[in-house]
């Protein structure tokens, strides 16, 4: 009998610390831990969507947008944060809409790293030359940033919401 007691008081202590309210730090580990990260990482990605289109548009901006696919992630990105920031407030833009945009922003970051290995490819010597025109040539996984992003977002999407 004294052990049940020993386990019940346990049990019941365990169930007192797990009911307390957890701030800060440990409320994130905790929401990280049990997939509860679905605002936060909708907000994540918003964020990593205006930069990403920010820093996409003065490298193509050097390029004088020689070809009309390199507004796509520029536009992209605005979308991008739109539904990231939607889905911080309701779930289910973040259900919705953020996996939409976030995987149309994976399939132009494929297209993209496609469009730079051609764009390696056309360069005076080509694949024959590849030191010198990886370097000097569109960088050939910077597009595989904007596909990082939009995983975010299909990843916010899978999550749980935060309490």
């Amino acid at each position: 009998m004294g052990r049940r007691r020993a386990r019940g008081r346990a049990r019941a202590r365990v169930r007192r610390e797990a009911a307390q309210t957890v701030h800060g730090i440990d409320r994130l580990v905790r929401n990280v831990e049990t997939g509860r990260f679905e605002r936060s990482l909708s907000g994540l990605t918003a964020v990593s969507s205006l930069v990403t289109a920010g820093e996409i548009y003065f490298e193509h901006d050097k390029a004088s947008f020689g070809d009309p696919w390199m507004w796509a992630p520029i536009v992209l990105g605005p979308v991008g944060a739109a539904a990231g920031i939607a889905g911080v407030f309701s779930r289910r833009a973040a259900k919705t809409l953020l996996p939409i945009a976030a995987a149309t922003i994976v399939a132009n970051g494929i297209q993209g790293t496609w469009l730079h290995a051609r764009g390696i490819g056309q360069k005076p010597g080509g694949w024959r030359n590849l030191p010198y025109n990886l370097e000097m040539g569109p960088p050939l996984l910077a597009p595989l940033l904007v596909t990082m992003v939009g995983g975010m977002g299909l990843l916010a999407a899978i999550l749980r919401r935060e309490k």
